[in-house]
């Protein structure tokens, strides 16, 4: 094949017969036809206002999932990249783009937590994750209380206390402890706990968060994804248990 001679979807190098290997989905997605019009990569939109036809057709497409409404609810670009990151968690049911990873982080938290919950969350945490469980959540009226990071007994203890969820890091940030995250993510469901973690040292890529029982699986883009330190973005995938409350 040529240089810059084009190919039929499904032709290309790395397509798999299943379609489904992390070679593939990396390539491929995001890419649907609708928003590349047949470019290789998606096109950079930006846009704030978005202009309507009449009445009837803003109203028609307001609210709806992936359509043009304004700029924060995203354009073809933020949901290509959102697509793309969601076919790198088996069974996720969707993800959303953030400003950083501490605004994803934040959301995260916040979609979860209200007054009088507890957190817990694992002493091995990024700081500004914990300067914003000190500082903002208990202003909140959140209580979170830090636990060892590969003390698993302590932990199933205090879920057994009625906690609202955990927060892990695996890797932590420094120190590097590997917790055990299928199990905390199966004893946390079974206690009704729901499960956070960043995942942004592993990446999706070395440890789909999702298909191992997390409910939600957070990245800082601005490292691995962005990758050459000019941008700052941050994602929240989710269980199909806990998207729509994201």
């Amino acid at each position: 094949m040529g240089r810059g001679s084009g190919y039929a979807q499904g032709d290309g190098p790395g397509m798999s017969e299943q379609g489904d290997g992390p070679n593939t989905r990396l390539v491929s997605g995001g890419r649907r036809k609708e928003w590349t019009a047949g470019l290789v990569n998606p096109p950079v939109h930006r846009a704030s206002t978005i202009l309507f036809d009449s009445v009837a057709d803003l109203r028609a497409k307001s609210g709806k999932p992936r359509q043009l409404h304004y700029g924060r609810q995203g354009t073809p670009s933020i949901w290509s990249l959102e697509e793309a990151l969601t076919g790198l968690e088996p069974g996720a049911a969707g993800t959303k783009l953030f400003p950083s990873g501490v605004a994803a982080i934040t959301t995260a938290l916040m979609a979860v937590l209200g007054p009088g919950d507890t957190l817990l969350m694992t002493d091995s945490v990024y700081a500004p994750t914990r300067h914003f469980c000190d500082d903002v959540l208990a202003r909140l009226g959140v209580t979170t209380i830090y636990y060892d990071p590969i003390d698993g007994e302590t932990l199933d203890r205090l879920m057994d206390a009625g906690a609202k969820a955990v927060f892990l890091e695996s890797p932590g940030s420094l120190t590097m402890e590997v917790q055990d995250v299928p199990g905390i993510a199966a004893r946390a469901r079974e206690r009704g706990t729901i499960s956070l973690i960043d995942n942004t040292w592993a990446t999706p890529l070395l440890f789909p968060a999702i298909g191992h029982g997390v409910d939600l699986s957070i990245l800082a883009c601005t490292k691995y994804v962005v990758g050459h330190s000019d941008a700052m973005m941050g994602s929240v995938t989710a269980s199909p248990g806990t998207w729509d409350r994201l």
